[in-house]
């Protein structure tokens, strides 16, 4: 399967919760993962980014799709 998405993480389904519309679905990222973020060169200049840094990597998203 192929998908335009850059950040995929894969794992495995720890729980599925479903209610009458909706499910959770609980899955266990396997790691060591790897995310990558596209941002603007202002930022890397602003925040000095360089390899080595500890950074936290903060995700927002409208949804989160499941595949199989």
């Amino acid at each position: 399967m192929e998908i335009s998405a850059r950040n995929v993480f894969k794992g495995k389904i720890e729980n599925v919760e479903v209610d009458a519309v909706m499910a959770n679905i609980h899955i266990k990222i396997e790691s060591p993962q790897l995310v990558t973020a596209i941002i603007t060169k202002e930022s890397v200049d602003k925040l000095d980014l360089k390899k080595g840094d500890s950074v936290s990597a903060i995700i927002k998203s409208t949804e989160v799709m499941v595949a199989k």
